[in-house]
């Protein structure tokens, strides 16, 4: 997948780590958004890591794998900023 491709799908993966995770951010929607990139970097990193699978491009498992990756960047970005 190409950089543009990562970037859409980490937008996606923050939206719907945001609609799982809701709470009172500081950042609020972009800062989410960005995190949700960053989150699906990480989610992919670890699940090839670990031998779950690599992301492949636009499928269910890849999007699973980010939305994870993007919740546990939610849930620690929260504990940090004392927000959660």
């Amino acid at each position: 997948m190409g950089i543009l491709s990562w970037i859409i799908f980490g937008l996606i993966a923050g939206a719907l780590a945001k609609w799982i995770m809701p709470g009172k951010d500081g950042g609020g929607i972009i800062i989410t958004m960005l995190l949700g990139i960053v989150g699906a970097v990480v989610g992919g990193w670890i699940a090839t890591f670990l031998g779950f699978g690599k992301v492949t491009g636009f499928n269910v498992g890849s999007l699973v794998i980010a939305v994870v990756g993007a919740l546990v960047v939610l849930f620690i970005y929260g504990k940090l900023s004392g927000k959660k």
